[in-house]
C-alpha cells in the first residue's frame, strides 16, 4: 500500500496491509522472516532494495516499521531490540550532557531508572511533574534548557491522562518537542501524532506483539529531520529488533483492533466489580466517569483500554495476599498480553522508584485484563478479594 493508501484506509486494514506487498517472488501474503545477517551486492556499492547488513536494515524488520508507522499515522518507524533500547536510543539522539527532560511523577519504574541512573550521569538533568496538570507540566520547562517534554498516557500504574493537544503547545512554545509513551492505550485505541506529539514511543512487547512471547520496542515520528537522527543512533547504537522478534511482533499488529476491543470489554467488567466491592478502596480506570482524566481520555481515545489499577482496604499485606490467591490472573510482570496478569507495582515492576518522589502506594494491584471469559476474570478476583 501506498503512504497515501494507507493513511486513508481503516486502522484493521492498515494493521493487515500496510508496510509489506506480497513477494513479488512466491506470492507470499506473509511477511518471510529474513534470517540472514548480509546481503549479496550487485558490484560494490550495488545494494539490492538497500539491503547490505541486517543492524542497518532488514526486510522482515522493514515490513514491521512501516506497518506501525502506519498505524501512528508518522513519517517513520524504527523497531528496536526493547522499549528501553528505544528510549535509550531517543535520549542518546535528540539531547545532550546540559539538557534538560520533563518527566512524568509516576513514569514506568525501568523508565525512571534510564533517566534517572543512566541518562543522569551522563548530563541529562530530568524534572518530574504530573503529566494530568499542564501548568505544572510548564512550569517544570526550563527555557532553553528542556529539550523534551515526556509523557505517559495513561501512566503507569495510575492511570492518570495527559492532554496531548494541549501538552504538545506547551512544549512547542518552550522549543521543547512532545514525547508520548504510548504502550498503554496502543495505536488502535490512540494515536498521538494527529494530536501534535512529535514522537511516539513503545513498548511493543506489550499490546502491539499481544502474546507474551517477544521482547521489542519501537519509535514513530513525524518529522523528517528527527527521523534522520534518530534513524543515524539506530544504525550507530545497534539495538534492533532481530527478524524473528520482528516478524512476531508484525503478527500481533495484524489483531491488535480485536484484541484491544476485547481487553477493553472485558476491563469494563472488572471494573464494575470493584467499583462496588467492600475490601477496595479506589479503582483507577480512565472510563469511570469520576476519573479526573476521564473527559480528556474520551476525547483523545477510542476506548480505555485493558489496564486498571486499584487499592485495597488492608494495605500492603491484603494486596500482597491477593496477588497470591488469583488462579486466572497469573502473577507476573509485564502487560498487553492475551491472559490477564496481576502484579503488585510497589515490590516488582516499580521497585526501582521505591524512595523516590515517584514511589507508588504499597496498597496498589495492577491488572492487565486479558482476553478471557469475562465471568471467570470476575470470579477469579471475586475470591481472591473474599481470601
Amino acid at each position: 500500500m501506498t503512504q497515501d493508501h494507507r493513511n486513508k484506509s481503516g486502522f484493521e486494514t492498515r494493521a493487515i496491509h500496510a508496510g509489506y506487498e506480497p513477494d513479488p517472488t512466491t506470492g507470499a501474503v506473509i511477511p518471510p522472516i529474513f534470517a540472514t545477517s548480509t546481503y549479496k551486492q550487485d558490484g560494490v556499492g550495488g545494494l539490492r532494495g538497500g539491503y547490505e547488513y541486517s543492524r542497518s536494515a532488514n526486510p522482515t524488520r522493514t515490513a514491521l516499521e512501516g506497518s506501525i508507522a502506519a498505524l501512528e499515522e508518522g513519517e517513520r518507524g524504527f523497531a528496536f531490540a526493547s522499549g528501553l533500547a528505544a528510549e535509550d536510543t531517543l535520549l542518546r539522539a535528540l539531547t545532550r550532557p546540559g539538557d534538560h527532560l520533563v518527566f512524568p511523577d509516576d513514569a514506568y519504574g525501568g523508565t525512571f531508572r534510564l533517566v534517572d541512573q543512566v541518562a543522569g550521569p551522563w548530563g541529562l538533568a530530568h524534572t518530574p511533574a504530573p503529566v494530568a496538570d499542564v501548568d505544572a507540566m510548564r512550569a517544570a520547562i526550563r527555557t532553553g534548557e528542556t529539550k523534551l517534554v515526556w509523557v505517559e498516557t495513561p501512566t503507569n500504574p495510575l492511570l492518570n491522562i495527559g492532554d496531548i493537544e494541549a501538552l504538545a503547545g506547551v512544549a512547542h512554545d518552550a522549543g521543547a518537542l512532545l514525547v508520548v509513551d504510548n504502550t498503554f492505550a496502543s495505536p488502535y485505541l490512540q494515536q498521538p501524532l494527529t494530536l501534535g506529539a512529535d514522537i511516539v514511543v513503545h513498548s511493543t512487547t506489550k499490546y502491539c506483539g499481544g502474546h507474551s512471547d517477544v521482547i521489542g520496542g519501537a519509535l514513530v515520528v513525524r518529522d523528517h529531520e528527527i527521523a534522520e537522527r534518530i534513524g543515524f543512533h539506530h544504525n550507530a547504537m545497534g539495538a534492533v529488533a532481530g527478524p524473528f522478534d520482528a516478524w512476531l511482533t508484525l503478527r500481533g499488529l495484524r489483531t491488535l483492533a480485536l484484541r484491544m476491543e476485547r481487553h477493553s470489554d472485558n476491563a469494563e467488567r472488572v471494573v464494575e466489580f470493584l467499583t462496588g466491592h467492600p475490601q477496595v478502596s479506589h479503582v483507577y480506570y480512565p472510563g469511570l466517569p469520576e476519573h479526573p482524566g476521564h473527559d480528556v481520555a474520551a476525547r483523545q481515545m477510542r476506548r480505555f483500554g485493558g489496564i486498571v489499577s486499584f487499592r485495597v482496604t488492608g494495605g500492603e499485606e491484603q494486596a500482597l495476599a491477593v496477588c497470591d490467591r488469583t488462579e486466572v490472573f497469573t502473577l507476573g510482570e509485564s502487560l498487553g498480553g492475551v491472559e490477564s496478569l496481576i502484579e503488585h507495582p510497589g515490590r516488582m515492576t516499580h521497585a526501582s522508584v521505591a524512595g523516590t518522589e515517584l514511589e507508588v502506594p504499597s496498597d496498589l494491584i495492577r491488572l492487565s485484563v486479558g482476553i478471557e471469559t469475562a465471568d471467570d476474570l470476575v470470579a477469579d478476583l471475586e475470591a481472591s478479594l473474599g481470601g
